[in-house]
């Protein structure tokens, strides 16, 4: 089947990729002639965990290709995904002016009956206002459909996601237009389910905005923890064995970041107030995540009560571990919360240093974790990359000027720590003191 990926972002190359990989033909487009340049080339715009090798495999078979000429593009296809950023405006409306730009470009290029799949994440009522464009922009009348496809990746597994996901979500006007995403998804063997066009973007809001709410809730759960002595990763799991409440994403730390859940619980919460309805569930969620950072910051006081002159290391600046994206990340606010105190910061991440390095200033970039954590009075932990939990902690103890450990992520056990002569502050867990 021949398909065109409008968009080379996270969501954009990664279908791109795995369709290509299932044995279709797939361009995808880019208005950004230096990122096809660098695709082309064979380098990637993203980490995303075995994505390069996908992508080297496809375009070296002849499946899958890159260019700038999105009229050509859509011309040879029978599917246009759009797949283009959709950030937050001000007000925290969705923009879709991207949206709009690939829609009036659709309109302008087709020739035959096309399907036009909506894969961004928009309000609900923008498969009627996609439509709208393109019927607007066609030169001459050619028969087309809308259709709602919102993805559900995780960076950092999105491959994963893609191949194997808990389920696909086709929002159709018809069921004869749903068939063609059926038979293109067939291969994946995974559950389907076909709604409404609306009813499908309502899902992707809706979805994320629970798993914003069992994080919140989690952090919630770990500060009254605290006060009661009890341990939030053991309450964690006792309720995660419930199934129906499940132990994914019920855990405690810094709160979500990145790309998705602050931008799409404020976009539901606008959406609910345009429609005359009240969000009160979503809107303490995101006042409890808005919080957690000056919650954790609290704990810096409390450990390092004079921060005049002292260096503080921290360690992970992604908004998760697998990712280089550091778009609302924690880690980030943490940083710039440790400076506003008064530490000279010192910072290191496996893969987000190139991106930091655009994004924070007055800031030491060190080389490993070591180098990052000698002669520092406090080290944090704020992004559980598994080679942080691996680190050599006696030798750490040693470059350390106090052995003062901040650790938002919950990886390692209070009494290891204490055993090891450090003061050790967690989330939701009682503090320790060297013994």
């Amino acid at each position: 089947m021949n398909i065109c990926v409008v968009g080379t972002g996270y969501v954009g190359l990664v279908t791109g990729a795995v369709f290509a990989d299932l044995g279709n033909d797939v361009i995808c487009v880019d208005k950004d002639a230096n990122k096809i340049a660098e695709l082309v080339a064979g380098r990637m715009p993203i980490y995303e965990p075995g994505l390069e090798e996908m992508v080297a495999r496809n375009m070296s078979d002849g499946r899958l290709a890159f260019t700038t000429d999105m009229a050509s593009a859509v011309r040879r296809s029978v599917i246009v995904f759009i797949t283009v950023g959709t950030p937050p405006k001000a007000d925290g409306q969705t923009d879709l002016a991207a949206v709009a730009d690939v829609a009036s470009g659709i309109a302008r290029a087709m020739e035959r009956y096309t399907v036009v799949v909506n894969k961004s994440t928009v309000p609900v009522g923008t498969g009627e206002f996609v439509r709208e464009v393109i019927e607007r922009h066609q030169t001459r009348p050619v028969p087309f459909d809308v259709v709602s496809n919102p993805e559900f990746l995780r960076e950092g597994s999105a491959i994963e996601d893609t191949l194997r996901p808990d389920r696909i979500v086709i929002g159709a006007p018809t069921q004869q237009v749903a068939m063609s995403l059926l038979e293109l998804y067939a291969p994946l063997e995974r559950p389907m389910i076909i709604t409404d066009v609306p009813s499908a973007e309502m899902i992707k809001y809706a979805s994320n905005a629970f798993l914003s709410t069992k994080i919140s809730f989690a952090n919630a759960i770990a500060n009254i923890c605290e006060r009661a002595g009890a341990d939030v990763t053991q309450v964690v799991k006792g309720m995660g064995m419930d199934a129906r409440i499940g132990s994914a994403f019920l855990s405690a730390g810094l709160g979500y970041g990145g790309s998705c859940f602050p931008k799409d619980t404020s976009a539901l919460l606008g959406l609910a107030r345009q429609a005359g309805s009240e969000m009160r569930v979503v809107a303490a969620v995101i006042e409890v995540n808005d919080r957690q950072t000056g919650v954790m910051l609290e704990k810096v006081r409390e450990v390092v009560p004079d921060p005049r002159g002292k260096v503080a290391a921290v360690l992970g600046l992604s908004f998760k571990p697998n990712t280089d994206d550091i778009r609302e990340s924690p880690a980030i606010k943490v940083v710039e919360g440790l400076k506003a105190l008064g530490f000279a910061v010192r910072v290191y991440d496996p893969i987000a240093m190139d991106n930091a390095r655009r994004e924070l200033s007055q800031v030491t970039f060190c080389e490993d974790e070591y180098g990052t954590a000698k002669g520092c009075d406090l080290l944090v932990l704020a992004t559980e990359w598994n080679q942080f939990r691996a680190l050599d902690l006696k030798r750490l103890r040693g470059l350390m000027k106090s052995p003062v450990v901040l650790d938002l992520r919950n990886i390692y056990e209070p009494g290891d720590m204490a055993r090891l002569g450090f003061t050790y502050r967690c989330v939701g867990r009682p503090a320790v003191k060297p013994t």
